[in-house]
């Protein structure tokens, strides 16, 4: 019986599958669209290109970290700092750790990244626009105070999103189990940061 969702969403639940088992560069349309049991010409009715669903599986199917930086920016009184900025690092864990080993094959093949760099710049997307929303929510706690007014606030989102994507790379190679936890990571890592900007809790 086939399934009650729309081919869309069967086309990207899909590819997710796929590209976490065999990886992006063995991972063919003709492959997800029998995942989703559809042809290939309805999945390009959907996504103009292998790359474009890639991008739309990262942006849809793992934690989401763009619209979460954007309403703390709007609205950065909502938490405590230490609480928005654990909760931002923890969610930047996750979608690290998961899109880590779907992402590694397209530094195995040069001509795979260069069409996924020019999707991602066709779509207005990148890994540059997280380290961009979290600078621009701590600056918008600094105009708050409650970062230091003389903290970089590049430097810190740089520090803290790099942290996290660390985290999925040097405990990749662990295996089950190896990887610190995303809550106790987020944890640390916030509360060492913060004694550099001079965050303030409230």
């Amino acid at each position: 019986m086939p399934s009650a969702k729309p081919a869309r969403e069967r086309i990207l639940d899909a590819a997710h599958e796929l590209m976490l088992t065999v990886g992006l560069a063995r991972t063919t349309t003709k492959e997800i669209a029998k995942g989703a049991d559809c042809s290939e010409a309805a999945l390009y009715k959907h996504f103009a290109s292998k790359e474009e669903l890639f991008i739309r599986v990262l942006s849809e199917r793992l934690p989401r970290l763009g619209p979460l930086l954007r309403s703390l920016a709007a609205e950065p009184h909502r938490a405590p700092l230490e609480e928005n900025l654990t909760e931002i690092v923890r969610q930047a864990a996750l979608f690290y750790e998961q899109s880590f080993p779907i992402a590694a094959s397209l530094y195995a093949q040069t001509e795979l990244k260069r069409r996924h760099d020019e999707a991602m710049r066709e779509l207005g997307t990148g890994p540059h626009l997280p380290i961009e929303g979290l600078a621009a929510y701590l600056r918008a706690e600094q105009e708050a105070g409650r970062v230091r007014e003389d903290a970089d606030a590049f430097a810190a989102a740089s520090l803290l999103l790099g942290a996290c994507a660390q985290r999925a790379f040097a405990y990749d190679v662990v295996g089950e189990g190896g990887m610190p936890p995303a809550d106790a990571f987020a944890r640390r890592l916030v509360r060492t940061v913060l004694v550099g900007i001079g965050g303030v809790s409230g």
